[in-house]
């Protein structure tokens, strides 16, 4: 039956509460663990850095958990449900981003011996560069503290699990295991989330395809319906993933992450050898792969919906609450399995939490407090680490209270997350490629893609692409019982997910907002890139 079945009380069982908080203890217990095994070593090394020590395999798999925030957890299937497979050409981004992060960023962090990565900016143009990167650095993570909201939304939605609670109940767990176990505490609950979420995924994707009849059934239902395609080889970069937006955009759009933002670098150098932390990289991308293929959940949702898609029928109000939509219809007669993926979702944001505030905390102390008090003893450094920890994860929780007032802030923050890492990327690759730029080009640069980057997120805000370019693929409502059939609505993920009806016209813009607002998302990051650069290389050259 395809049908969604109102009637049904589908709430959180017994065992489900039981599965989702025996996370929230776990996660407590790792932490408490490594603050019992480390507690002679009370250096800010070790607390931030895991004493430069860790394996290649725990790290990959904890770089591969935050990259798997509750965004993607329950953005990437309902992306694919809702426009197709051409998001798995990000395969060929990934692995760009391992192979140009793993041979060219991090042998110059190790040869440098730093702890953060903006140390590198101080080096190459002076303090006050180093002072911009990382204040740019702490708007963008501590906007990103709206991860926590977004979970807690979809399943408050559709599970009738308390907001309040969850996002509470998240951030203090988040910010006892950080503060007591330090960055070993982050890393290895890391390990143990992407393991959960691996399996909350498997779960449904298994107990979804048996119910329409088998894998070949899920392929044939969705190619029938157009979902199978990958040759979009269009050169208009409007087109919102075309195979060049998607690898040239993307490309940029990840190694903006993993190549110079903190929270990931700061991984690569709790390694204890370069070697290990290029196996990181290269281990976490089959862990990406890995993620890809499990976001085949949205062809496997699209299969059990052909007849009748959640959204048109209103039994939905956002793409993202597809998925916790989908659990509580195919398992809620399992007892525990709803929890799991509850458990799967959270451990996202938990990952994506904890790495944050960790990272904050160094950058904040390594960046801004050592340089101007030099002789801090090694005691006092870790309490000052641990109460940033605690500060950053308060004012976390805080942004994440004010997403839930105001809806729409939401999708802007997630667009400024990706803004203020492009011109970052742009300050890197000044210092590192061009032998001849300076601080004031680079501080140019810098603020020059931040504005360039803020204006194309407000003008695609207020002017969303038309159909023509987002290609949205048609969701069928032939089967479904007493329609109510809605407008479409903007998704609150970061994907601008927008659910077009046959009937429903998109407005057609003109000028700029035809042009330069309609670009894809994959291209914020090459603008923002490209003008940080340009103008960087241009002052630097007038003022040399």
């Amino acid at each position: 039956t395809n049908l969604p079945k109102s009637g049904v009380d589908r709430t959180f069982s017994t065992a489900d509460y039981a599965v989702f908080g025996s996370l929230f203890l776990v996660s407590a217990f790792i932490g408490l663990y490594f603050a019992f095994v480390d507690r002679n070593k009370k250096t800010s090394e070790n607390y931030l850095l895991a004493g430069r020590s860790m394996n290649g395999w725990p790290v990959a798999l904890s770089l591969t958990a935050s990259f798997m925030s509750a965004i993607t957890v329950l953005g990437t299937p309902a992306e694919i449900y809702i426009y197709g497979t051409m998001f798995w050409w990000f395969m060929i981004s990934y692995t760009i981003v391992a192979i140009v992060t793993a041979t060219v960023f991090v042998p110059v962090f190790y040869k440098l011996g730093i702890s953060s990565t903006y140390e590198y900016l101080e080096m190459r143009f002076g303090r006050s560069v180093r002072v911009a990167g990382t204040c740019a650095f702490i708007l963008q993570t501590v906007l990103y503290g709206m991860v926590m909201y977004m979970p807690a939304l979809a399943l408050n939605k559709v599970t009738g699990l308390s907001l309040i609670v969850s996002i509470v109940a998240t951030s203090l767990v988040c910010i006892f295991y950080t503060c007591i176990g330090g960055m070993k505490a982050v890393v290895w609950n890391d390990v143990v989330q992407c393991v959960v979420m691996w399996i909350g995924f498997v779960a449904i994707i298994v107990k979804g395809t048996s119910d329409v009849g088998g894998i070949s059934k899920v392929f044939d239902i969705n190619s029938e319906h157009g979902r199978i395609d990958f040759l979009r080889f269009d050169l208009d970069p409007r087109v919102r993933h075309s195979v060049w937006s998607i690898v040239i955009g993307g490309s940029l759009m990840w190694l903006s992450v993993y190549a110079i933002n903190q929270s990931m670098v700061q991984r690569y150098l709790s390694c204890r050898n370069l070697f290990q932390a290029k196996l990181s990289l290269y281990i976490n991308d089959v862990g990406l792969f890995f993620v890809l293929g499990l976001a085949s959940l949205g062809l496997v949702m699209f299969a059990v919906y052909s007849k009748c898609d959640p959204l048109t029928s209103g039994e939905v109000k956002k793409s993202d609450q597809l998925i916790p939509y989908l659990v509580m219809d195919i398992l809620h007669s399992v007892p525990g399995i709803p929890g799991i993926f509850v458990a799967a979702a959270y451990s996202g944001t938990l990952s994506t939490v904890s790495t944050g505030i960790n990272a904050l905390a160094c950058s904040t102390y390594e960046d801004l407090i050592k340089p101007v008090k030099p002789d801090i003893s090694e005691k006092r450094a870790v309490l000052i680490s641990k109460i940033l920890v605690i500060i950053y994860g308060l004012l976390g929780l805080g942004v994440a209270f004010l997403a839930s007032l105001l809806d729409k802030v939401l999708t802007m923050a997630l667009k400024m997350f990706g803004i203020i890492g492009g011109p970052l990327l742009g300050v890197f690759f000044l210092g590192m490629f061009t032998p001849m730029a300076n601080s004031k080009g680079a501080l140019t640069g810098l603020i020059g893609g931040l504005m360039a980057g803020m204006w194309l997120a407000v003008g695609s805000y207020n002017y969303p692409p038309s159909a023509e370019f987002t290609r949205a693929l048609p969701l069928p409502t032939d089967s479904c019982v007493g329609l109510n059939v809605r407008l479409p609505l903007r998704g609150c993920n970061g994907f601008n997910v927008i659910n077009v009806t046959a009937a429903v016209e998109t407005p057609v813009y003109s000028g700029l907002a035809n042009s330069l607002y309609a670009l894809s998302y994959c291209h914020y990051s090459t603008v923002s890139v490209l003008v940080t650069c340009v103008l960087g290389i241009l002052v630097s050259l007038a003022t040399g």
